[in-house]
């Protein structure tokens, strides 16, 4: 069965915007939880545009289940990461000007400060590293090299296809990925555009997904339906 984590990075984002103490992210982390999420997602950026490295630290108290902490190869963000020793550590591209992340690791053109992060994280007891990577096996090859135990599928070409042809082409892609990354023996994960409409379609063509991680889509539905309805309605999708 694949198992639901929520980023909650959008609910820091909301708070941050008016530089308030509220909606606070780890009370919505919790929320999550006991709405059927099975663990928690969030990105600490080098900007600090929304999670702070106070809200980690709480997070870690609080987060029951497993704790996924998505972020760069920066040094004081790695850092951190060793010292809050999550259950999860997903490194993933970061650009300062992007919205939103765009796209996966370049694993082949970094691959030694990659496979020294992953060596750095694992000595400092976090056992699951995953690299964020395109559904490409040369890619996913680099991955494996890194010494990183899981690879998270970059779902969002998929995502944002617009036409039957694109997101068809997508599914094949992601599908060959994801068996490919499988018998490289990497845990596979998922996530970046899945939402309510596309789930279904995304769950039926590719296997071996253990992890998927959704959050926009979450947060904007919980605006209109409240956050514990909005998880407890993903959760069913994802697990049927």
């Amino acid at each position: 069965m694949t198992n639901l984590l929520i980023n909650i990075d959008h609910i820091a984002t909301l708070r941050n915007a008016r530089r308030e103490l509220f909606p606070d992210p780890v009370e919505g982390a919790r929320l999550c939880e006991e709405s059927g999420a099975d663990g928690i997602v969030f990105h600490l950026r080098e900007d600090r545009r929304h999670i702070h490295d106070q809200d980690v630290r709480r997070l870690k108290e609080v987060v029951q289940g497993k704790l996924d902490f998505e972020l760069s190869v920066s040094d004081d963000i790695v850092g951190i990461c060793c010292e809050i020793c999550p259950d999860l550590a997903t490194l993933v591209p970061e650009r300062r000007e992007e919205i939103t992340t765009e796209g996966g690791l370049d694993v082949i053109l970094h691959h030694r400060v990659l496979y020294q992060t992953v060596a750095r994280l694992k000595h400092a007891g976090v056992e699951e590293v995953a690299l964020f990577v395109d559904p490409d096996m040369d890619q996913i090859d680099a991955t494996r090299d890194t010494g990183a135990s899981s690879i998270e599928l970059h779902t969002g070409d998929f995502a944002n296809a617009t036409e039957e042809e694109d997101q068809t082409r997508e599914l094949f892609r992601l599908e060959a990925a994801a068996g490919y990354a499988h018998q490289c023996g990497l845990v596979v994960h998922a996530g970046h555009g899945l939402n309510y409409h596309n789930y279904r379609c995304f769950a039926d063509a590719v296997p071996h997904i253990s992890e998927v991680s959704i959050g926009f889509s979450v947060i904007a539905r919980s605006i209109f339906v409240g956050l514990g309805n909005a998880v407890a309605e993903m959760a069913q999708l994802v697990k049927r």
